[in-house]
């Protein structure tokens, strides 16, 4: 990280703090949600959104996660996963396209592909960013993810991925919503485990150099913090660790 971004990192801490403490994932009906830890986006060179070298924070998100998910099919407890998967040729602007169906992309990451075969495992394709409005049935109208809460009467939904400020933002602030709306009567909150949550990094000079727009600047400590920072102003709580 270099002096400048440190600096402003700094600074976001100091007037957009945020709090992280432990988590007892036992203490209530709790369901762990994984956001999109496939290779297009966690495995490195897989694809035009993955890291182009190893990446600690990516590298973290994914032992991590592993982690949990193995406590949680060994305790019989619910676990949803979120694989981005995209009809080759439909863009998803303003993204190049990227997990494409059959690229092996939209796969999960060689740690996590036991998921296939857990039961205690609900594994749900999605063509956006916003896991919530992905797991909906264009056909039916039901949605996937509200499903799986109500079936396990999840009381609290434990959540980890990539990217912290973009899908798995977008999905935490929709399930709030969707909490607050009286969709699934049983949850109560949503938890961001921030060591199971990683971004990308993409500074400006480096977009500039591959012709890209000034504003795709994306320095990862910055994004990281602001994408955990917003998530806990609108009511979730981040978790520093889980026991």
């Amino acid at each position: 990280m270099n002096a400048e971004v440190e600096a402003l990192l700094q600074g976001l801490k100091t007037h957009m703090p945020v709090a992280l403490a432990p988590f007892d994932a036992a203490a209530r009906r709790t369901g762990l949600v994984i956001v999109d830890e496939v290779n297009g986006f966690a495995t490195v060179g897989a694809g035009p959104l993955a890291p182009p070298e190893p990446n600690p924070q990516v590298s973290r998100m994914v032992a991590e996660t592993d982690r949990l998910a193995r406590r949680f099919a060994a305790e019989g407890w619910p676990i949803a996963a979120f694989l981005d998967t995209h009809i080759p040729g439909k863009p998803e602007p303003p993204y190049p396209p990227h997990c494409e169906r059959g690229t092996g992309q939209e796969e999960l990451v060689p740690e996590l592909a036991w998921l296939h075969g857990c039961e205690r495992a609900t594994l749900i394709e999605k063509d956006c960013i916003n896991g919530f409005v992905g797991a909906i049935d264009t056909g039916g109208g039901g949605n996937r993810i509200v499903d799986w809460a109500r079936a396990g009467r999840i009381e609290c939904a434990l959540v980890v991925g990539i990217c912290t400020d973009i899908c798995v933002m977008d999905f935490v602030l929709t399930m709030l919503s969707a909490r607050n709306h009286g969709l699934m009567p049983d949850l109560v909150d949503l938890v961001v485990y921030e060591p199971g949550c990683a971004t990308y990094g993409l500074d400006r000079d480096v977009a500039e150099a591959l012709g890209l727009p000034e504003t795709a600047s994306h320095p990862q400590p910055l994004a990281h913090h602001l994408g955990l920072y917003f998530m806990a102003s609108r009511g979730a709580r981040l978790a520093s660790e889980v026991h």
